[in-house]
């Protein structure tokens, strides 16, 4: 299943910051089975690689995994051979997203401002992450619609809760990424569940 299309159907994007390798496994299988297709674990958390390494040979196929807070080209690299597709970004490094795709990978970088969203679509970004989204509101979200090609997700990460997801949706937003408020180190496997089931029920009950 391609990116855009898992998005569609599940549109959230679990961001694992702090998830330790004998933590993966478990934590993975709690996600996917709350509904979850998009992980990622950041490249600030311990052994992330080996996280993405564990996951990858634990979950399904239909479910698209890799980094978050990637910085570099060598770091694409890395994050492809330990099984990665996905390359999520805090900024818009033409160099890092054109590597991501030369190696055939999903990129979303994250962006802040309209001119930072074009030259990332440029080099080929296919979606964009709106990033924090605590400074980017709802309206500023439908101002940005406006001009983004309708087939670019926006998916504004930070802050975002059930509550406040259809806001977004209603203005043009995609789909989510979700940090400390899905998971943070600490969460036993039963509580990252809760709060996966309460945001997936809120995607899957959102308003077309």
């Amino acid at each position: 299943m391609d990116f855009k299309t898992t998005l569609q159907q599940s549109g959230l994007i679990a961001i694992l910051r702090g998830l330790r390798p004998e933590q993966a496994q478990e934590i993975g299988e709690r996600l996917y089975a709350a509904g979850f297709r998009l992980i990622e674990v950041p490249l600030n958390s311990p052994e992330p690689l080996e996280s993405l390494r564990i996951m990858r040979e634990a979950l399904p196929d239909d479910c698209l995994l890799g980094a978050g807070t990637v910085m570099t080209t060598d770091q694409v690299d890395a994050v492809k051979e330990a099984g990665g597709q996905l390359i999520v970004m805090p900024h818009s490094d033409p160099q890092v997203i054109k590597r991501a795709k030369a190696l055939g990978m999903v990129c979303t970088p994250g962006v802040a401002t309209p001119t930072e969203a074009f030259a990332a679509l440029k080099v080929g970004a296919d979606a964009l992450k709106l990033f924090p989204a605590e400074q980017i509101s709802p309206a500023i979200v439908k101002a940005w619609r406006a001009v983004v090609p309708a087939d670019i997700p926006m998916l504004p990460v930070g802050g975002i809760t059930p509550e406040n997801m259809q806001e977004y949706l209603n203005n043009g937003a995609n789909g989510f990424g979700l940090g400390s408020s899905l998971w943070k180190a600490g969460m036993t496997p039963v509580q990252v569940y809760e709060h996966a089931t309460r945001f997936m029920d809120a995607w899957h009950h959102r308003s077309q």
